[in-house]
């Protein structure tokens, strides 16, 4: 069966908060924080990825995350696998088509080999196991393979089941640029944002990232439509700066989440190890940054 390919857009990558006090998932502040996506009118959300520390979750924590996520908003839902090997993914994949149903927009896979005909079988076992359409992640940083685009584009030629394509492998824009004129299937670009407006000019569908201040996201997509280069830079500058501050290495992740903390969508910015903490010494220069961008929000209100 044809999966329909992901619609273009922003969709919302979720961190998952804890509490302070026990590290539990703290499923209130997913709730409101889902429910800030759903006003902001991103087209969808992707749940358990790895901004949502989805390997660091028991599997009761993951359909937790996802019942919550289902019974707060209507949008449509992507569900990432933590896993890279097939029969745990499947595993994962069969947790989301249970948890999620029909909203069920296709689950987030991982690039484990470099090999695309192997790519290729291994992607069609996961839908022939489960029936979901499959989101392509090629995330280096994190799984260690390093597939070159057109080797994943052979990969994804062979897969009628791929929805999309996450880009995830610096550089993005010649990446994404290849991907699109190979596939015909939606790429979408992550990395936090900060080559969004290069991999839209590069054919990229939207954005598929965590940010702190996922409106910035949404307005420098739509304006991009509107408007093209100049109407998305105009609409983006404001956000570059916390941007680039939160793709810092190792600390983007805890970062971002007290930038959540601050903006108050969620109680707690704690992470679990072995994520590394936000150093203190960045805590006025954050303060800068989210400051800068509520006032130019509040000056344009």
């Amino acid at each position: 069966m044809v999966a329909d390919p992901l619609a273009p857009g922003v969709w919302g990558v979720v961190a998952t908060p804890f509490t302070e006090s026990t590290q539990d998932v703290d499923l209130a502040s997913l709730a409101k924080l889902v429910g800030h996506y759903r006003r902001i009118g991103v087209t969808g959300l992707t749940v358990l990825g790895v901004f949502g520390e989805a390997a660091r979750l028991s599997t009761a924590e993951k359909r937790a995350v996802l019942e919550v996520v289902v019974d707060s908003v209507d949008l449509p839902i992507v569900v990432g696998a933590s896993s890279t090997s097939p029969a745990p993914v499947i595993e994962e994949v069969e947790l989301a088509t249970d948890v999620v149903g029909d909203r069920l927009a296709g689950a987030m896979v991982q690039v484990n080999t470099a090999d695309p005909d192997l790519l290729a079988s291994q992607l069609d076992a996961v839908h022939a196991a489960t029936g979901a359409g499959l989101v392509v992640q090629d995330y280096p940083l994190v799984t260690g393979t390093t597939i070159s685009a057109l080797n994943l584009a052979e990969a994804v030629e062979q897969v009628e089941s791929v929805v999309a394509i996450k880009a995830e492998a610096p550089p993005t824009p010649p990446a994404i640029a290849t991907l699109t004129a190979r596939t015909g299937v939606p790429v979408f670009g992550g990395l936090g944002g900060v080559g969004l407006l290069d991999e839209l000019a590069a054919g990229s569908a939207g954005a598929m990232t965590g940010f702190s201040f996922p409106e910035g996201l949404q307005l420098c997509v739509d304006a991009w439509w509107r408007g093209g280069y100049q109407a998305a830079l105009e609409a983006y500058l404001r956000y570059l700066p916390l941007v680039n501050f939160e793709a810092q290495a190792r600390i983007g992740l805890a970062i971002r989440k007290e930038a959540l903390r601050r903006r108050g969508l969620i109680s707690d910015s704690g992470v679990r190890a072995p994520a590394p903490g936000m150093p203190e010494t960045l805590d006025k220069q954050l303060d800068r940054h989210v400051a800068a961008v509520e006032n130019m929000k509040n000056g344009e209100s």
